[in-house]
């Protein structure tokens, strides 16, 4: 998707909790084993505590707008997107984060789309913001927070997934429409390919449920996953996982009016997944399309459920990384399957992170 009309990004914010679950310790109680935890290479990750996933939402969205300087009855949508569950049975979070915030004037909606949620729902406010028949005046302001929070009794963290490992915490992007001068990122396009054939690798062999975790105490993705991949024993989940890749670089950039050449890409941000994971089916895909500098910013904190493509690019404006007109591209996936590719420019205002 190219957007129709530019797209500012004034902030963005990564907010984790204080404490921490450490591999060496889920290696001594016997629930990871070592050459899991040296696959994964995350030393800890970060666990909320007291704090539930809209809670901490609330933080990252509140820090997202002290650093853009801007009030939240600004805003004319807010969108939340997540994972796991969000403390409630029945109930909207995306209107609990724009209650908490002061956010009365915006449109609160949700995403679900696991793992994905961050990117799609950058790539749908980009949208609702450019829309022609949007209201709201000159500029309109969108804002997408995601949180999430893997916790006892029904999430093991270090081992409800292969090649994964879920950390704590929250993130929030601040959009809005037309991008103006002090912006320090422009949205220049995004992309998301899905393969709905594959949403069996998380439902598995297994009947529907009439409640949650009714078939087992522990969200159990290897379980799933195991008995996906025996029913369909001709699969090659890399040759499609690649393929889907590859689509969703070449869509981003055709729509962002770049060739994979251009010395304007500067940086390929992965998924926060684990070491080797991605160091067997992201980086050489990547690194066979286009030159640029890959990073994975996800070791200290493992994968954000939704939040991975926001935190990416709330480090990415911390570390004043871009400089004017250098672009990078932002990479998320998620169960289902879907893949999203941002390309994202510096823009040359001050970093906002």
């Amino acid at each position: 998707m190219k957007p129709v009309g530019s797209i500012g990004i004034s902030s963005a914010a990564l907010w984790l909790p204080e404490g921490r679950s450490r591999a060496a310790t889920a290696v001594s109680e016997g629930r990871l084993r070592i050459r899991d935890a040296r696959a994964l290479g995350h030393e800890a990750l970060p666990v909320a505590v007291h704090a539930a996933a809209p809670e901490m939402a609330v933080s990252a969205a509140r820090d997202a707008l002290a650093l853009a300087g801007t009030g939240a009855g600004r805003l004319d949508a807010l969108c939340h997107a997540w994972m796991y569950y969000q403390g409630h049975d029945l109930w909207s979070p995306p209107h609990y984060i724009a209650h908490e915030v002061g956010a009365r004037r915006a449109l609160p909606f949700g995403i679900q789309q696991v793992c994905n949620g961050g990117a799609v729902a950058i790539e749908l406010m980009a949208a609702y913001l450019a829309r022609p028949d949007a209201s709201g005046g000159p500029s309109r302001r969108g804002m997408v927070t995601t949180a999430d929070r893997f916790v006892e009794p029904g999430f093991d963290r270090w081992t409800s997934d292969y090649g994964v490992a879920y950390g704590d915490g929250s993130t929030a992007v601040l959009l809005h429409s037309p991008a103006g001068p002090g912006d320090p990122l422009v949205l220049r396009s995004a992309a998301t390919i899905a393969a709905p054939e594959l949403e069996r690798m998380h439902r598995g062999a297994d009947p529907f449920a009439a409640t949650p975790r009714e078939r087992r105490e522990k969200v159990d993705m290897r379980t799933t996953k195991r008995a996906y991949l025996h029913d369909q024993r001709d699969l090659d989940f890399a040759a499609i996982n690649e393929r889907s890749i590859r689509a969703v670089i070449s869509t981003a950039l055709r729509d962002a009016g770049v060739r994979p050449d251009d010395s304007r890409l500067q940086y390929a941000l992965l998924p926060r997944f684990g070491t080797k994971l991605l160091g067997e089916n992201w980086v050489p895909v990547i690194s066979a399309c286009v030159q640029v500098k890959i990073e994975n910013f996800g070791q200290g904190t493992g994968h954000l459920g939704a939040g991975d493509a926001i935190a990416n690019m709330a480090e990415l404006m911390e570390g004043a990384l871009l400089a004017p007109g250098e672009m990078a591209l932002i990479f998320s996936a998620g169960a289902g399957f879907t893949w999203s590719c941002l390309v994202v420019e510096g823009a040359g205002g001050p970093p906002a992170s």
